[in-house]
């Protein structure tokens, strides 16, 4: 009975102790600010993540704004003030945040439907141009996404450099940067770029499927575009999928909760979570920041590439 007695109250010491705890990091974040970049228009991001935002604020018990980036230096500066608690980084834009002292950890990354974590940068052509390789575009219009978006500018920059392009401004007639990845693709099907730098994980899983599913690409005549209007010419290596990350200096006990929210989630609100990707995600990776260190190495050789233009 005394053994008991003593089970049960050290039960309920921990409990409270939890408890209080909680209630803590809660009176001093009684809101959390979630950031994540357009890859899409906004009123698309909304949707998207509206329903996992209203999750993680049930199950975390304080109020969770989404937060619409204008870009990813927007994240990395929000930030750094403080401003934003949980981002949805790129890759590249986490390992520019780091690089430039944001206390910001890593604690997840989306697990693709084959089990896999990674994904590509490619180089989209229309199907019906002549291009077959990148060497044939010498002179022709570049369309990229984002100075720190990693399969939209720095994956390809690195790609271009192992094809001997050092200097994609000089290599090209003219290097847009369109603002976003469906923009990239949107100006490669009107016309206003040759070739087009985009993420793509597999043909049903990336912007390029997810505009051709909304119907968001026209031929000249008004008539739906196809996946086979379309050509990748060049696939990079595999990236490593962003990741979600936390500001460093969040009490543990919340940081702990942020990510069992996201380990949860296709078990607890499987509509939310699959809402996120229109089904194409398997659920949440527990990842650390170092899993980033070769992102990190990358900007560097990326920055070096463009002081040498300079």
């Amino acid at each position: 009975m005394i053994n008991r007695r003593i089970i049960l109250a050290g039960v309920a010491a921990l409990a409270f102790t939890a408890s209080a705890s909680a209630a803590d990091w809660k009176a001093k974040y009684p809101e959390l600010t979630f950031a994540v970049v357009p890859a899409e228009n906004a009123s698309g991001v909304t949707e998207r993540w509206a329903p996992f935002v209203s999750y993680l604020s049930k199950e975390l018990g304080v109020k969770v704004t989404l937060r619409i980036a204008n870009d990813y230096a927007a994240v990395i500066e929000g930030q750094r003030a403080g401003n934003i608690q949980i981002a949805s980084y790129g890759s590249a834009s986490f390992a520019r945040a780091r690089l430039t002292g944001v206390k910001t950890d890593a604690f997840a990354n989306d697990i693709n439907a084959d089990g896999s974590t990674g994904y590509y940068s490619v180089f989209f052509v229309k199907a019906s141009s002549p291009y077959q390789k990148v060497e044939d575009l010498k002179g022709k219009n570049l369309g990229l996404v984002d100075p720190n978006s990693t399969s939209g500018n720095n994956v390809p920059r690195f790609e271009l450099n192992k094809m001997g392009v050092t200097d994609a401004e000089t290599y090209f007639g003219k290097v847009v940067f369109t603002g976003s990845h469906e923009n990239a693709v949107l100006a490669l099907s009107q016309g206003t770029v040759d070739i087009a730098a985009n993420q793509w994980t597999s043909d049903n899983d990336s912007t390029l499927a997810q505009m051709l599913t909304k119907g968001m690409l026209k031929n000249a005549d008004g008539s739906p575009m196809k996946k086979e209007d379309f050509r990748i010419i060049h696939k990079s290596a595999p990236i490593i999928n962003g990741p979600y990350a936390y500001n460093t200096d969040l009490p543990d006990d919340l940081k702990s909760a942020i990510a069992k929210a996201f380990f949860d989630a296709p078990t607890k609100d499987k509509a939310a979570f699959d809402r996120l990707s229109d089904g194409q995600k398997k659920g949440f990776h527990p990842a650390t920041t170092k899993d980033w260190d070769g992102t990190i190495d990358l900007i560097k050789f990326v920055d070096s590439l463009r002081k040498k233009a300079s």
